[in-house]
């Protein structure tokens, strides 16, 4: 309680947290299994339920337990931005965005709504999938921008892989989006890529121009 939790090591840092939901039991041994099975602290906390269940001494309560972290961490940081973030740079454009997607592990996009002195009106996941997949993303972004009153977008997608470089077909569905926003006077302002803690802008490399 006095120094926090810092100095610990992975496997003590799980042996602890086990110690509330694993009643009358040595939570050393398991936590060790925990790191040998996923590799990591973080692994052990990405992992989904069913698979921590398979490791000698977690049973369901536990399972949940460790596999709630990741989301709630999500939703700390996320509020931590509080109701209307005023994202009025790309530094913190990215780094919002970098909250949105911070425990998925598959590809999607985003739409934030901003209103005209770049404050947050709504945050908007419009498709799962492959960007290059997604033909109807310009009549979706369209309709969302007019739904919530945008005066101007970012767009945001996450690259699981980790790679943060732009693929030709992150280029030409930005250009799609912008070309139809800008037919209802809504300006996109920056395409957010994020990849492995990272983010890369598209208007710091003027690519929205």
């Amino acid at each position: 309680m006095k120094e926090g939790i810092d100095h610990f090591q992975d496997h003590q840092i799980l042996e602890m947290l086990l110690f509330y939901v694993i009643a009358r039991k040595d939570t050393n041994e398991i936590a060790h299994g925990l790191i040998k099975e996923f590799g990591s602290f973080s692994g052990v906390l990405d992992a989904e339920v069913e698979d921590l269940q398979k490791v000698e001494g977690i049973g369901e309560n536990a399972a949940i337990f460790l596999a709630s972290f990741a989301p709630a961490a999500k939703r700390y940081n996320y509020c931590k931005w509080g109701k209307k973030p005023h994202l009025n740079s790309s530094a913190k454009a990215g780094e919002f965005a970098m909250t949105l997607f911070q425990d998925l592990r598959y590809e999607c996009f985003y739409m934030i709504c901003l209103d005209n002195q770049n404050y947050v009106k709504y945050t908007a996941k419009t498709f799962e999938g492959t960007i290059n997949e997604a033909p109807v993303y310009p009549r979706l972004v369209v309709e969302t921008a007019l739904k919530h009153g945008a005066s101007s977008v970012i767009l945001a997608h996450n690259h699981p892989g980790g790679s943060l470089k732009p693929s030709q077909g992150d280029i030409h569905v930005t250009k799609k989006i912008k070309d139809a926003l800008g037919m209802i006077d809504v300006k996109v302002v920056d395409h957010i890529v994020v990849g492995n803690n990272k983010f890369f802008s598209f208007a710091e490399e003027g690519l929205v121009l």
